[in-house]
């Protein structure tokens, strides 16, 4: 097995003793405008003692038995797919992203392992690891979000700047990081795909924390989904809601229309209307802004 701790990945890779590097005034040694471009459409094979793990990378959580078979593939096969790294100086570099295969490479008991360099400050090195691990679906929403939260409180971002940075979307950052309001009972179970991200979203619908957990307690010994669990929401709230009828001057055919509408949308709908004019208007309710986000995506949906 010996022989294959070397062994070169499929590609081209770009010897480090051949860079092109220039100082500055500082005397630092910088790669290049040359360097940049090229390692930016190909890799280099770096020492593997020579990269460090980046403390800010999103993912927290790697699975052993994934490690030990990545590992295996490694010995037989070698890397196939490089990390992403960042110089800090000579002879040292930090990971961007492809941390699971960094540690796999290291219990192959690999000497060197093919890279991608970038240049990138701490700011956009977060933002490199987050696209990559989303897009790859590696990262679980609370690691996410815990990550748009590190993002907007290190770099003074707005949830629309952020948004912009990151490829996302106002709304996806914004209920994201509403998931960190969650009791850790319901963060953990969502970390664990023990529930969903829209199981989450609904149970911030409830305000108490005891509420909170006792409704993930349902959610897991029933299996419910989550539309079934909309309604459950919805029903703990009626009673809250509900005030004393009042006799409605709406003909019968509007209270229909209304009741219809609140049926639909699982909010409270109110229909006026000017009898003669016949000009009128619709009032939604919302209980907070995960239930104006919902009532937001039931309409885009409609679209």
């Amino acid at each position: 097995m010996g022989k294959n701790k070397n062994k070169k990945p499929f590609g081209i890779g770009i010897d480090l003793k051949k860079i092109n590097l220039e100082k500055n005034a500082s005397n630092k040694v910088l790669p290049s405008k040359e360097t940049v471009q090229a390692l930016a459409k190909d890799f280099a094979f770096i020492p593997i003692e020579q990269i460090e793990r980046n403390s800010d990378q999103p993912r927290v959580d790697f699975d052993a038995t994934e490690l030990e078979d990545l590992k295996n593939s490694i010995k037989i096969h070698g890397l196939i797919q490089p990390i992403t790294v960042r110089r800090l100086a000579e002879g040292q570099y930090q990971l961007i992203s492809g941390e699971r295969r960094w540690r796999a490479s290291k219990l192959a008991e690999m000497t060197e392992i093919p890279a991608y360099i970038r240049i990138a400050g701490d700011a956009e090195m977060m933002e490199m690891a987050l696209i990559e691990n989303t897009h790859r679906s590696d990262l679980n929403p609370i690691e996410i979000a815990s990550t748009y939260a590190r993002l907007k409180k290190d770099f003074n971002y707005t949830d629309a700047q952020l948004a912009e940075r990151v490829e996302s979307s106002r709304t996806a950052i914004t209920n994201y990081r509403r998931l960190l309001e969650l009791p850790i009972e319901v963060q953990k179970a969502l970390k664990e795909r023990t529930i969903s991200m829209g199981h989450a979203r609904t149970i911030l619908g409830i305000d108490d924390y005891a509420g909170r957990v006792a409704i993930l307690t349902t959610v897991i010994e029933e299996g419910l989904s989550v539309r079934a669990l909309e309604k459950l929401v919805r029903g703990l709230k009626e009673p809250k809601a509900i005030a004393t009828p009042k006799k409605s001057s709406l003909p019968d055919e509007y209270l229909h229309v209304q009741d219809r509408l609140t049926r639909h949308l699982g909010s409270k709908v109110q229909l006026k209307r000017d009898a003669k004019t016949g000009k009128g208007s619709v009032t939604i309710n919302f209980a907070d802004d995960t239930d104006l986000n919902r009532l937001l995506e039931l309409i885009e949906e409609a679209e």
